[in-house]
């Protein structure tokens, strides 16, 4: 079930490793050691996550986290409920840094929604996963139209010159189709757009969920629709044949590309098995390796985040200026979905933390 094609992996890296073995922190040098025990991305020494304490209208799920700048409004963009605004992407906004958290509204209405998407997508209801991505002036706003177990599915686009909701200028315009899928023609799923630029300002879409897992095809400014010869590159599967990965988001850092995954059962509740998976590579097109060399086209991925007390299934991820935004289901409120949202700790050759020092010890 996999579309993948094989590439040498470059040289496993040599790095310091954290084991937790009842309940202490074990370091090791980790070179061509076949491991079976759980490892943490932090350790003695190590930087952890720092978690917000959040409050106000949190009830989002496949966040699209923008933090902004300095005494700017905070957004959180995030999948469609059929009840409100026709199954738009809804939007929330937080005016204290990302303390409080209010409903603004959905990104269109009868009058302005994708008319496109329900012709390509018959049975569309909701809208899932949005993207927010800025380019010189303008947002884009990718979203996800499918239906569930189809690979029929259409990623679209809208632009709009600013995010501030209460600006004469705010409004969503349609752009169209960005790339598709069905089940004739592709082994893959054209959901969950993540948007990242090279070192020359090419941008490039990550996307896929399940069926042939995560893709990348490359775009072009200043439409933000595909380029014209842009022909999917597979970046992550699991290699098996449920291919339980999706929610690609790719991160520049410091001379990498950094793609996070949601990987195994979402939209569940308690049962859900999600977790976040990261790699990173070079080149924003791969071969993405974990910390020991494992190439995430072959499954491979550091767990970055799982359930872990009442928190369960994280995933459906963004990251924002250093914060992850994700959702999981809360188990001690019924396991109703919610937001979370974590300044990412660095270690000091480069890989990111998610679980806070409290969860660590725990």
């Amino acid at each position: 079930m996999s579309d993948t094609t094989t590439a040498d992996a470059p040289a496993r890296p040599v790095r310091r490793r954290a084991w937790i073995v009842g309940g202490v922190a074990v370091a090791v040098v980790a070179a061509g050691v076949a491991a079976v025990l759980m490892w943490s991305p932090w350790g003695s020494g190590e930087p952890a996550a720092t978690e917000l304490d959040i409050a106000g209208d949190i009830a989002t799920h496949d966040p699209a986290l923008v933090v902004g700048d300095e005494g700017e409004d905070w957004y959180v963009y995030s999948t469609g409920d059929v009840r409100k605004g026709l199954g738009a992407p809804q939007i929330r906004r937080s005016t204290d840094e990302g303390a409080t958290w209010e409903y603004v509204g959905t990104a269109w209405d009868a009058q302005t929604r994708p008319e496109w998407a329900y012709e390509e997508v018959p049975g569309v209801e909701n809208f899932w996963a949005p993207e927010l991505y800025e380019h010189d002036g303008t947002w884009y706003l990718y979203f996800s139209a499918s239906t569930f177990g189809s690979n029929r599915s259409s990623i679209g686009l809208m632009t709009s010159p600013t995010l501030d909701v209460d600006d004469p200028e705010y409004g969503w315009t349609d752009q169209g189709r960005v790339w598709g899928s069905d089940p004739a023609t592709t082994n893959y799923n054209a959901i969950d757009p993540g948007i990242v630029e090279d070192a020359d300002g090419t941008p490039w879409m990550a996307f896929g969920s399940f069926w042939g897992g995560i893709q990348m095809i490359e775009l072009e400014w200043p439409s933000g629709l595909a380029a014209a010869d842009a022909e999917p590159v597979t970046l992550a599967t699991r290699n098996n044949a449920l291919n339980a990965i999706e929610a690609p988001y790719v991160v520049a850092r410091d001379g990498w590309f950094y793609l996070f995954v949601s990987r195994d059962k979402c939209c569940s509740g308690v049962d859900s098995t999600y977790s976040i998976a990261v790699g990173r590579s070079e080149n924003v097109t791969g071969p993405y390796l974990d910390s020991w060399g494992n190439d995430m086209r072959f499954n491979g991925g550091d767990e970055l985040l799982s359930t872990r007390g009442d928190m369960v299934g994280p995933g459906g991820q963004s990251v924002s200026q250093g914060y992850l935004g994700l959702h999981y289901y809360d188990a001690s409120n019924g396991g109703q979905f919610r937001l979370d949202i974590r300044e990412l700790g660095w270690t000091d050759d480069g890989w990111p933390v998610a679980w806070t020092e409290e969860e660590l010890a725990g």
